[in-house]
């Protein structure tokens, strides 16, 4: 995977691969109650699932990584009932998917960070340094790997 950073600029992708906005769909898909509600949901998908994949790409990511953290954004967005808080008036809906995408890429990223650093456990200190100039003079060329 191939990742550049999780400070990366949204400023990479252009703002004219977000579809606009149809706040009637937003707002039906919202009301998750009602029988439009999943017809709504699907549209919001199908219209923004490429726009966000170009911005995860633009991030830094692989494409099959992209591909995956897409799709797990959007699970996500289900999932945690994001679009409660989406309203017209507190800005657009482009800019709130991209902000909760960067965010959802930033913590995936301090996720991926942690499990290489260990998942939280206490690392056990060692000197390699140590280990490889002893390694030169007491077995270099005389050991198999297997003795």
């Amino acid at each position: 995977m191939k990742h550049m950073s999780a400070e990366t600029s949204s400023d990479a992708l252009p703002r004219a691969a977000f579809p606009a906005t149809r706040w009637s769909v937003v707002l039906a898909a919202k009301k998750r109650e009602q029988p439009e509600s999943a017809q709504a949901l699907e549209t919001l998908c199908r219209n923004y699932w490429y726009p966000l994949y170009v911005f995860v790409r633009s991030s830094g990511w692989a494409p099959a990584d992209a591909e995956d953290l897409t799709q797990e954004f959007f699970a996500r967005l289900l999932e945690k009932d994001y679009l409660r808080v989406v309203e017209p008036q507190k800005g657009r809906f482009r800019t709130f998917l991209r902000f909760a995408l960067k965010r959802f890429l930033a913590k995936e990223w301090e996720r991926i960070g942690a499990a290489k650093r260990g998942s939280g456990q206490r690392p056990i200190a060692f000197d390699a340094a140590l280990a490889e100039e002893r390694f030169s003079t007491e077995c270099a060329g005389t050991l198999s790997p297997e003795q």
